[in-house]
């Protein structure tokens, strides 16, 4: 039997929003498993198309609000299965980053999920503004910490 932990706890906080983030990616990976593609491949993908002729590695992994070397990986992989190219630019050692017609193909896949949709219904309109602005400030600090700390 788990062991509860009290909601108020920053371990049950923190607990809560690992399980809650673990179930909502795995209903989004079954929802995108017949397109054959990971959600943060399809995240970068988006970001390259709101992007355009500025996508570059830096700029996805600050669109996407990532980490350079978790963006850079998935570039490889999305390169090797034929979504991107990445092209050298004059005068510079950065590479920009273009979709392929699949690429450009892939990134219409719906954003919107209704399994997901439906999960946060379970929260009024009031109580998901609340949990959005306490994540924002969680999110936040928590950029504080990754920027300062390590």
């Amino acid at each position: 039997m788990e062991k509860q932990q009290s909601p108020v706890s920053t371990s049950g906080l923190w607990s809560m929003m690992n399980k809650t983030n673990h179930e909502l990616l795995l209903i989004r990976q079954r929802e995108l498993k017949p397109h054959h593609i990971a959600s943060q491949q399809l995240n970068i993908l988006r970001a390259i198309k709101v992007l355009g002729s500025k996508a570059t590695a830096a700029k996805i992994t600050e669109e996407i609000d990532g980490h350079i070397c978790a963006v850079s990986r998935q570039l490889v992989v999305l390169e090797k299965d034929g979504f991107v190219k990445r092209m050298p630019t004059p005068k510079s050692r950065l590479l920009k980053i273009q979709l392929t017609k699949k690429g450009l193909d892939m990134s219409k896949i719906p954003d919107k999920s209704k399994s997901i949709d439906s999960i946060f219904l379970v929260l009024n309109k009031e109580e998901r503004h609340q949990m959005f602005s306490a994540l924002r400030k969680v999110f936040g600090k928590s950029k504080e910490f990754t920027n300062t700390h390590y």
